[in-house]
């Protein structure tokens, strides 16, 4: 009787752990992110709307606390087109036409705030949801994150995050379950990373 007595013991003990937060692997790799000063990254920002499919690579400098800017680098006929994003209500600053494809939703989801929106949700998202999964032959960890977008609809983030590195190669955006922007990622750096590899140092405080 004892040994079956402690098969439901465990599984209660196992169930209380899980209710204390996330895992400890999905944990660690979003701790950089929540302590971050910024970001610098590059990708591949596709979507599709009424049959059309809209497809821009984009280089996007992420500050968490202030603006974000992004820029098309391709292709060559909107290459150089800037937006500048303002987080605490998502909205554009400032943008040229050709950057904002409409709005996909009513959460006003663009694809100019793709990359951004992607950070936020591994900085603040609730975790849904973490296994592991390969994309393209590299071994990951998929997040699934979901936020409250400001009008209230669900927006969830599946993010595919390097197992060696942290760094992110894939991202999805859905709103109320229909996925509406994916992000292929092809550069990331935090800026401290950045700054390491310019050899900048800082400066020891004074004894």
């Amino acid at each position: 009787m004892r040994r079956w007595l402690c098969v439901p013991m465990m599984t209660l003990c196992l169930l209380l752990a899980g209710c204390g937060g996330e895992r400890e692997d999905a944990a660690d790799l979003r701790a950089p992110y929540r302590t971050m000063e910024g970001c610098s990254m590059e990708a591949v920002v596709t979507c599709t709307q009424e049959g059309q499919v809209w497809e821009a690579s984009m280089k996007c400098d992420y500050t968490p606390e202030g603006e974000s800017t992004v820029e098309v680098t391709a292709p060559e006929t909107i290459a150089g087109v800037k937006a500048v994003i303002t987080q605490e209500d998502w909205s554009l600053a400032y943008e040229d036409v050709c950057l904002n494809a409409g709005t996909l939703s009513e959460e006003t989801v663009s694809p100019a705030v793709c990359l951004p929106r992607l950070m936020s949700a591994l900085r603040d998202g609730w975790l849904l949801e973490e296994n592991r999964e390969d994309w393209n032959e590299v071994a990951c960890q998929r997040l699934t994150l979901d936020q409250t977008g400001s009008g209230g609809g669900k927006i969830v983030s599946d993010i595919w995050l390097r197992q060696d590195t942290g760094t992110p190669v894939r991202g999805e955006i859905a709103v109320d379950g229909e996925i509406i922007l994916t992000a292929e990622f092809t550069s990331f750096s935090f800026y401290d990373t950045i700054a390491n590899q310019s050899g900048q140092t800082e400066t020891p405080p004074a004894a």
